[in-house]
């Protein structure tokens, strides 16, 4: 969200200076292993658009045109995500984060500085102190027109706004999440359909595989904190997969599974609301810094992504006056980050929605259509299917 931020603001112009707090991740693996795959959807790809690197970006990507049910025991079956030509793409999160940094890198005007903390900030004075790590370590301090927060779910510039007047709640779900993988057969084919986005709905829990270029799936665990705990040996970890996911284990393997599982912990999946997303005319959050959600309705990313977007045709339609556009961006897009977080929490598989859309498109549109393959409005999202079930 960051680089693509800092590529939108440098075509207005603007000097950028984009602080990394990790090593360069175009030259190194941290990344991965730790996030789950993305599904970029329309929001994503047309705020991509913008910065002119939809296309480099969607060569990234496999399309996902349905859903691939895997139930216990029984047959799989699809759900379309919509129309034909709708789907959505599976994107790895390393290989994105390369492309934007090196695509902001280019801008003559954006400066890139990996390594770099944020220690505090002055929002009055739009000043920052930064902790940059190497050999040795030193600190900076940059002054700036606007800082702005791009700096994840747990924002050190968004904790500098919770000092003034300002709305914030964060909570936990009871579940965390696994990153584990299925690899390619041995001719080197995908062991799954491709064009698919597979899960296995368990009630309280759930496996999902999204597919890579490389003709691997990547899979995200989703259960409650405490049957996490339960598993202690890898012997553990593939009795219940037997169990639970009979059809996915001999994808995955056995001895690949016991190593796999055990190789980071469970990450926990944490849920941010807060309000107002500026503070004066000198500095606003973007992203997960703004609206942290849960991952369940794939959003997290294309709605980070369109706040770059919103931000910048506030900066077309008001002259790049940020004392305008600042408060004007904390009013549209605050209503829009609690509707995807409730759409996220609420998430489920709207099949009587599709078949009543079937018959009639303009009156009923499921809720993912909207969300997934439209810009409508989050909060709007609520408001026609509200009217719509009446």
């Amino acid at each position: 969200v960051g680089a693509l931020h800092a590529c939108l603001l440098s075509q207005r112009g603007y000097n950028v200076d984009l602080y990394e707090a990790r090593k360069d991740v175009r030259k190194s693996d941290t990344a991965s292993g730790r996030s789950i795959n993305l599904a970029l959807s329309y929001r994503g790809i047309q705020s991509l658009k913008k910065a002119g690197l939809d296309d480099k970006i969607i060569k990234l990507g496999t399309a996902m045109h349905s859903r691939m049910i895997h139930p216990l025991n029984k047959p799989c079956y699809e759900i379309p995500y919509g129309k034909k030509e709708q789907y959505l793409l599976s994107i790895d999160r390393l290989k994105l984060n390369q492309d934007l940094l090196s695509a902001a890198e280019e801008r003559e005007n954006v400066k890139i500085h990996f390594s770099s903390k944020l220690v505090s900030c002055d929002l009055n004075s739009s000043s920052a102190l930064f902790k940059t790590y190497g050999i040795l370590f030193y600190t900076v301090e940059q002054k700036s027109k606007v800082i702005f927060g791009c700096d994840g779910a747990y924002s050190a510039v968004r904790r500098q706004m919770q000092r003034e007047v300002f709305d914030y709640a964060q909570s936990y779900i009871p579940h965390s999440y696994k990153e584990l993988s299925i690899p390619a057969t041995k001719k080197g084919e995908y062991a799954l359909p491709p064009n698919h986005l597979h899960i296995w709905p368990r009630h309280k829990l759930m496996l999902i595989a999204l597919p890579n270029q490389n003709r691997s799936f990547t899979c995200t665990l989703f259960m409650p904190v405490e049957e996490f705990e339960r598993i202690q040996t890898g012997d553990d970890a593939v009795q219940f997969f037997n169990q639970m996911f009979p059809d996915a284990l001999p994808l995955i393997g056995e001895d690949f599974l016991k190593k796999d599982f055990f190789h980071l912990p469970p990450l926990r999946i944490i849920t941010v609301k807060c309000s107002p997303y500026h503070y004066k005319n000198t500095a606003a959050l973007l992203g997960d810094a703004a609206h942290s959600i849960t991952p369940f309705y794939g959003q997290g990313l294309n709605a980070g992504l369109e706040d770059t977007l919103l931000f910048d045709e506030l900066m077309e339609k008001y002259d790049c006056d940020f004392d305008t556009i600042l408060p004007k961006y904390s009013e549209m897009r605050c209503s829009d980050g609690h509707a995807i977080s409730e759409l996220s929490h609420q998430n489920y598989i709207e099949k009587i929605d599709s078949i009543l859309h079937f018959f009639l498109p303009n009156i009923i549109v499921p809720k993912y259509s909207m969300v997934a393959f439209t810009r409508i409005r989050y909060h709007q999202v609520i408001l026609q299917s509200e009217r719509a079930n009446k």
